[in-house]
């Protein structure tokens, strides 16, 4: 099926009912009680180091039973089949020393999801293939040393390398949609998207269904400290199909996370909780007909779009939410506000005036000499303690510039902000990156786990470059202040700047740029 031809198909029946997704995949392996011979087959009989638990692994060493499990779930009612790939990136798979198996793994796992859904479809009742994309089994955001908060366990390009491969195999096995799930560190899932996005416009096809899910404390934020809303604005930029939760917990304890969602977000809700919580053993408390029973409740309240199940559940569990899924509508898709939001853990609403984004109260690292004192010799201590007490006395974004150092300043914002981030109150507050150099603010986008602003873009630069830099501006998620000046009335004998700022807003938009993440240094009066 043609990418776009597989959304507009998707679009056309979750309008019309509720989608099953399935359930867990390593449940099902676990109870067939599979030994190391298993998981080697006779491809890997003499790889050196142990290979039981790598699931994905049996894509290619035990194709049979994946399919089983595959045909298992359709049987049971699913809409939506996941490939077995959710540790397919050279990241995760390095931990058997088979990281160079991404790609072929990723292409077989989603080429027995395409065959057993091919072979339940029908014009009645289509099936499609979600590419599963896990968290990997390191982070990007979040510091692997409490002694060295700078400390991280890999970095952005190297992420974005694992998940590029991935998301590769993945479409060319046969996959109708990407699923970037069990995100607990926005950075790594911001690296996800990059990756994706970069394959969107290799082949020329901007209408991939993306589903991104998250996994949540009972507080409802992520690992990262983030909140639900401030997760939701950090990803947007990729125009998700549809936004969720998954993991995590019971549906019981999910359910007011989901409710967060599905008030905020101007896309299809997805919902796929565990079956309860483990006991000592590993076993998973809920019942197919208990859970059913809890999230039934989601579809009587119109909270979700896409429903399944995560660690625990079973064939048994997706047939009994199936079954009472048909008794619900979908929840309406709520439109898009077009407000004008940056975050870091915390929402800020970028207000408008004359129809345009408007910055507020900036923290200024740039007239600060103390600040570009300790960049410039490498105390980014200092450099954090310097701007928590700019951040304590008054609210607004930090602008980060470390322009006019001696010394690498492109290493220097690196420097700095990987220390930084590890520290809640900055972590919380949304960052402007200024630069009159490129490779420098791009190396600052590597670092923002939330939505920042890129200060700034020159409209007067050469349209090729400008188109440039604005296409990876989106692809990292940020927004985009262009600097014209004053821009005068339409009736003002000097008209130039705003034709400039039109055309920039022309180009913006052309390279996908939401109108509300655009923002001009001035308005019209």
């Amino acid at each position: 099926m043609a990418l776009m031809i597989t959304r507009q198909k998707l679009n056309a029946l979750a309008a019309e009912r509720i989608l099953i997704l399935d359930g867990a995949m390593g449940s099902v392996i676990r109870s067939f009680n599979l030994g190391e011979a298993d998981f080697r087959g006779s491809r890997f009989a003499d790889h050196k180091g142990p290979l039981a638990g790598c699931n994905d692994l049996l894509c290619l060493t035990k194709p049979e039973l994946i399919s089983g499990i595959h045909e298992a779930y359709l049987e049971a009612g699913a809409d939506i089949i996941e490939t077995c790939s959710f540790n397919t990136t050279s990241v995760s798979l390095a931990d058997y020393s088979i990281g160079d198996l991404a790609y072929e793994i990723s292409v077989a796992a989603a080429r027995l999801a395409r065959r057993a859904a091919d072979a339940f479809s029908s014009p009645a009742k289509p099936r499609f293939v979600a590419g599963s994309m896990g968290p990997t089994s390191k982070s990007a955001g979040i510091p692997q040393d409490i002694a060295d908060p700078a400390k991280r366990g890999i970095t952005w390009d190297e992420l974005t390398a694992a998940y590029y491969d991935n998301a590769r195999g993945l479409l060319d096995g046969g996959a109708d949609i990407l699923l970037v799930e069990t995100i607990f560190d926005t950075l790594n899932a911001k690296a996800a998207i990059f990756a994706i996005t970069r394959l969107m416009e290799e082949r020329q096809s901007t209408e991939i269904p993306v589903i991104i899910s998250a996994t949540v404390s009972t507080g409802g934020r992520l690992l990262t400290g983030q909140t639900l809303e401030d997760f939701c604005v950090s990803v947007s930029h990729i125009k998700p199909w549809a936004v969720g939760l998954n993991c995590s917990f019971g549906a019981e304890l999910l359910k007011p996370h989901i409710r967060t969602l599905a008030s905020f977000v101007p896309c299809l809700v997805s919902a796929y909780p565990n079956a309860g919580m483990p006991d000592r053993n590993g076993e998973y408390a809920e019942t197919p007909e208990s859970m059913a029973a809890v999230l039934t409740e989601y579809m009587r309240e119109g909270l979700v779009n896409i429903v399944g199940g995560c660690c625990g559940s079973r064939p048994d569990h997706i047939a009994a939410i199936a079954a009472t899924a048909k008794n619900f509508s979908p929840r309406p898709v709520r439109a898009n506000t077009e407000q004008s939001l940056c975050s870091g853990n915390k929402l800020l609403l970028v207000t408008r005036e004359g129809g345009s984004p408007v910055i507020g109260q900036l923290i200024n690292t740039v007239e600060n000499d103390l600040f570009a004192q300790s960049v410039e010799v490498g105390d980014y201590d200092s450099a954090v303690e310097l701007v928590r007490e700019m951040i304590e006395n008054g609210e607004g974004i930090l602008n980060i510039c470390v322009d006019g150092i001696r010394g690498d300043a492109k290493t220097a914002m690196t420097g700095f902000l990987t220390l930084a981030l590890s520290y809640p109150d900055i972590a919380g507050t949304p960052i402007m990156l200024e630069s009159a150099h490129w490779e420098v603010i791009e190396a600052g986008l590597k670092c923002l786990p939330g939505k920042g602003i890129v200060n700034s873009l020159s409209p007067t630069e050469e349209p090729g470059e400008f188109r440039r830099k604005a296409r990876l501006i989106r692809r990292f998620g940020a927004a985009v202040l262009i600097r014209t000046g004053k821009i005068p009335r339409q009736d003002s004998p000097e008209p130039g700047k705003t034709e400039v700022a039109l055309r920039a807003r022309t180009l913006l938009m052309e390279e996908g740029f939401f109108p509300e993440d655009i923002i001009f240094d001035a308005v019209v009066p």
